[in-house]
């Protein structure tokens, strides 16, 4: 899949693009399933909610079949190499849950500003790929992202470990108000929230400021996020796991566009 021109231009405008339907049915019921069984798993790349739910799964596409094909397709892969002139390679790859009425709030931050603070990647040049595996609805906690906030660099952040479980280098509300007022158009807000469909594709650039809130509806809401750095602005730090923080480089060699598709079919045989 190539990016148009227009969607580059909006990329760089906005530091975003949204692709509906970018997966089918039988490609997102695959993944959905096999997400639910890993966030069940008690395996340690598993990570909960201080209540006991499941907030993050780490590394899925190094131990599952399903998500190594979703991380090495090339609907996901070659927007970026387009976008970035050379190869790139999984930095980071989870499934994040915001379970019914248990999901906790991601406070407002920058995915670079840990990738360069704790792995020490030289430059924001690794993205966000979002894959939404269930209905991503206004009221169940979507991601909420502040467009042109990426043109900002790095910001200021102050490290977060009490708030949730899951430690991270977030923005002071003054630091959030002042972004929203900058991107919002004549009588309108600063923010927007991409809901859709499961199968849906949202990419976004590591310096945009974005968050999302509590789920506190009876619908869940997993999404995963599969970041693909430049190959030659790899990481230099090792202070995380690196089942959270990878440290195979090497370029991704992209599946045939059908692999997905395949193998949810023979699963489902299988199953059956």
């Amino acid at each position: 899949m190539k990016l148009t021109a227009e969607e580059i231009r909006l990329f760089d405008e906005e530091g975003y693009v949204f692709f509906p339907s970018c997966f089918g049915e039988d490609e997102v019921a695959v993944l959905r399933s096999e997400a639910e069984a890993i966030l069940q798993s008690h395996r340690q790349e598993v990570w909960r909610e201080k209540g006991g739910a499941p907030r993050t799964a780490f590394a899925a596409h190094t131990y599952n079949e399903a998500f190594r094909l979703m991380a090495h397709h090339p609907r996901l892969v070659e927007p970026l190499v387009q976008l970035f002139g050379e190869g790139v390679y999984v930095h980071q790859f989870k499934i994040n849950a915001k379970a019914a009425f248990e999901g906790d709030v991601w406070q407002w931050h920058q995915d670079y500003g840990t990738w360069a603070r704790d792995d020490g990647m030289p430059q924001p040049r690794a993205m966000n790929i979002a894959i939404f595996l269930d209905d991503v609805l206004p009221i169940n906690g979507p991601l909420m992202l502040i467009p042109k906030s990426h043109k900002c660099g790095t910001l200021a952040a102050a490290h977060d470990t009490s708030t949730t479980s899951y430690p991270l280098w977030t923005l002071d509300p003054k630091t959030v108000t002042r972004l929203c007022a900058e991107a919002a158009p004549p009588d309108g807000i600063g923010i927007v929230a991409p809901t859709g469909k499961p199968g849906s594709v949202l990419m976004f650039h590591g310096n945009l400021v974005h968050a999302s809130p509590p789920n506190i509806t009876p619908y869940p809401r997993k999404i995963v996020y599969l970041t693909l750095c430049a190959v030659s602005n790899h990481i230099t730090r090792f202070t995380r796991a690196d089942w959270i923080a990878h440290r195979d480089f090497a370029p991704i060699v992209p599946v045939d566009d059908d692999a997905l598709v395949a193998y949810a079919r023979a699963h489902r045989v299988a199953a059956q």
